[in-house]
């Protein structure tokens, strides 16, 4: 196996992820796309089922959460897509940093699953909002989610950057003031 494949068949599980919420992001793109009309007549339609016992009748109310329901839709395919693309080049630069195998691994995966955690979490949210008859109360509700996958994100981030920052400008061996054999 070249030595390249090795390195990241190492966080392999990470880059599982990370490309999984890739495809999820094309994939919302695709099916926006396609049948926009038709998902926002279903939202409309599960908030028209609590019109009287959420919004009292207010459809101003109503036509709010569900077009800020919408946003979240596009908020989750920005995120999945801006996301799957960070975590999978964080990941790429882990695997080439002078790391113990199952740091990086979990470091790995930890990015990669909250990467696409974060991105469902904002579907989820737009999808409960018109039946709760509000936004806030559906992130409210997705807390579960939307916490630690946006922890992993941001301890992914901070992992990766601090274990770069050491290798790449520590003295020794392998940082910037090191010997050159030539």
């Amino acid at each position: 196996m070249h030595e390249y494949i090795k390195k990241l068949v190492e966080v392999r599980f990470g880059i599982l992820f990370a490309l999984l919420t890739l495809i999820y992001g094309f994939g919302l793109g695709g099916v926006f796309g396609g049948f926009e009309d038709g998902i926002k007549g279903h939202l409309k339609a599960k908030a028209q089922n609590v019109l009287d016992t959420k919004y009292n009748n207010d459809e101003t109310k109503m036509k709010q959460v569900t077009d800020k329901s919408w946003v979240y839709f596009k908020r989750a395919h920005l995120h999945a897509n801006g996301l799957g693309t960070s975590a999978l080049a964080l990941i790429f630069l882990l695997s080439f940093l002078p790391v113990a195998s199952r740091l990086k691994s979990i470091i790995a995966l930890g990015v990669g699953i909250g990467s696409l955690g974060y991105a469902m979490f904002w579907m989820f949210a737009g999808l409960r909002a018109p039946g709760m008859g509000s936004t806030g109360a559906a992130k409210e509700s997705l807390q579960w989610l939307s916490i630690p996958s946006s922890g992993l994100c941001i301890f992914g981030l901070i992992a990766v950057s601090v274990l770069a920052v050491n290798c790449l400008f520590r003295k020794g061996t392998n940082g910037p003031d090191a010997q050159s054999s030539s």
